[in-house]
């Protein structure tokens, strides 16, 4: 059984994500700061399946001195890492110009150094074991742009470079790193969206409507699977034709 964490796997893509790969016969530890009641359904469904398997880890990746003993403890418990699906992310939003200082840290602490610090330890492993999977959840936002969403762009655009730059550091060890960018998503970070402004970005789409979180998750589920063993240093945009 492969082991893939799974990080803000307590809710919307996160925990769709971590739905999946179980479904498919992994074992996915799921990182968030607390267990949701949904979270706590999905580890109840995967004991009574036969396939995989979810467990949970309660840990705040903003706490960037402790990750590695979180690594070396996941790794520990359940053996050799397989997969890294860099999801959690903070989505605050506001205007730069009145933004306050400690939001534009907290946005760029969780969204780029904590996946980055964490990838760092985790991928410590995998060149110790041959091999692995990583997989880094973008958005459109880090390459279309969004107005009020300028930091939380920028966060997404690093993880874009972040995802091809190390492609290539890690490849020769038999280590792909990919990156999936979903455009705006039927989640709890569209429910911000008044219902003028969701209308308009469905109808900017080719196919007229929002993205489902089960789209992107398929995408994630491909990019660790073994038809993919060949995929590396790209980006997957699954947005229902947003910027086609």
């Amino acid at each position: 059984m492969r082991n893939v964490i799974v990080t803000g796997g307590s809710r919307g893509l996160g925990l769709c994500t971590l739905r999946k790969l179980a479904s498919a016969g992994d074992r996915v530890i799921a990182i968030a700061r607390r267990e949701t009641e949904a979270l706590a359904c999905a580890i109840a469904e995967s004991k009574a399946a036969s396939k995989g398997a979810i467990h949970f880890r309660p840990f705040d990746l903003a706490n960037l001195a402790e990750i590695g003993d979180l690594v070396r403890t996941i790794r520990g418990d359940f053996g050799p890492i397989y997969g890294l699906v860099n999801n959690a992310a903070v989505g605050t939003d506001g205007l730069l110009a009145i933004m306050h200082n400690s939001q534009i840290e907290n946005l760029v602490k969780v969204n780029t150094i904590s996946p980055m610090v964490l990838t760092k330890y985790v991928v410590r492993w995998m060149l110790a074991d041959g091999g692995g999977r990583i997989v880094n959840v973008s958005s459109i936002i880090g390459f279309t742009g969004y107005s009020g969403l300028s930091v939380y762009g920028a966060t997404k655009a690093s993880m874009l470079g972040f995802t091809r730059s190390l492609a290539r550091e890690v490849g020769r060890s038999n280590i792909t790193v990919n990156a999936v960018a979903p455009g705006f998503l039927e989640t709890e970070m569209t429910k911000g969206l008044d219902g003028e402004q969701r209308e308009q970005v469905a109808r900017r789409s080719a196919l007229r409507r929002l993205a489902d979180p089960e789209d992107v998750a398929n995408a994630i589920e491909y990019l660790l699977s073994d038809k993919a063993a060949s995929v590396t240093g790209t980006v997957m945009t699954v947005d229902a034709g947003s910027t086609a």
